[in-house]
């Protein structure tokens, strides 16, 4: 089957208010594509969405509110006639110890990257199949190495990793392509909300070249564009996070005998700033908490 140019197809991008979202949605919609952008804040939502062009537009919608979601799905639908590709980017994350972390907290990183990627293709999949169309899931270098003190993320990556492979094999014969999106420590409001926590950045220091670097969000975004128009299975933001593929079953073990010497050494560090990560890192996870906030009170 051939794959329509950019500039033919309506692409949808949750988590676009900020960021690597707002990013993909400004750099679709400059190859032609018309853009949808699906996330929590509207002020900024509309904003991303003006610099798309006119035809861009912006919905407001929690990722984990199937009835929300699959509402705005028809409304796009019906304002563009189709969905061709549909990006599922939103994300949040939280760091340190298990033990020490909010358990509420902690289970809503699991609920918004992990199931509110199954509720976003639960919503879209009746208008991809449509179009023989193409999900985008974002993972991460997470999902294919553990790393201490981000078991939530680290889990919930590996699982949306898992469940995109899973879910290619249903839909294949429905002519609907999907793809997987893997990067690094990318410059977003996520690692820099993270990076402000010294022991975390500290901790992140130690790992080994070239996971211990922030990678600019400019060059990620293209790489993942490119994947995007190719449909392809496997998108790398970095390069180099190709070749960990084939070496990642290593991984598990060697985390393990360095990582646990790192978090033995910064333990009491960590127990005196604990207080200080109990809510998830960045501007993309206050804005989750505050859209909770706000409709717990209505």
């Amino acid at each position: 089957m051939t794959v329509p140019p950019l500039n033919a197809q309506v692409v949808v991008v949750t988590g676009a208010a900020r960021g690597l979202g707002a990013l993909m949605a400004r750099r679709l919609a400059d190859r032609g594509a018309r853009v949808a952008l699906v996330g929590l804040e509207p002020a900024e939502l509309k904003a991303a969405a003006e610099q798309c062009g006119p035809e861009a537009s912006s919905w407001e919608a929690d990722v984990t509110d199937l009835v929300a979601l699959s509402a705005v799905a028809q409304q796009i639908k019906e304002r563009y006639g189709r969905i061709d590709t549909v990006v599922a980017n939103a994300g949040i994350a939280i760091g340190g110890p298990l033990l020490d972390s909010d358990p509420a907290a902690y289970s809503r990183v699991i609920e918004v990257n992990l199931l509110g990627s199954v509720t976003t293709a639960r919503a879209f999949l009746p208008a991809l199949t449509e179009t023989r169309g193409y999900l985008l899931q974002i993972a991460s270098l997470a999902a294919m190495t553990p790393a201490p003190l981000m078991s939530a993320y680290c889990a919930s990556k590996a699982g949306v990793e898992a469940f995109a492979h899973a879910l290619r094999a249903e839909v294949a014969y429905q002519g609907v392509k999907v793809g997987v999106g893997y990067l690094s420590w990318t410059d977003t409001d996520m690692v820099r909300g993270a990076d402000q926590d010294d022991v975390m950045r500290e901790m992140r220091a130690k790992l080994p070249w070239p996971a211990n670097r922030t990678y600019p969000i400019g060059p990620a975004v293209d790489r993942l564009v490119a994947g995007i128009a190719r449909r392809s299975a496997h998108v790398y933001a970095q390069a180099w996070l190709r070749g960990m593929q084939p070496v990642r079953w290593i991984l598990p073990p060697l985390v393990a005998a360095v990582g646990s010497r790192e978090v033995a050494r910064m333990a009491p560090r960590l127990a005196a700033t604990a207080a200080a990560r109990l809510r998830p890192v960045g501007a993309g996870g206050a804005a989750d908490e505050a859209s909770r906030g706000s409709r717990a009170e209505r």
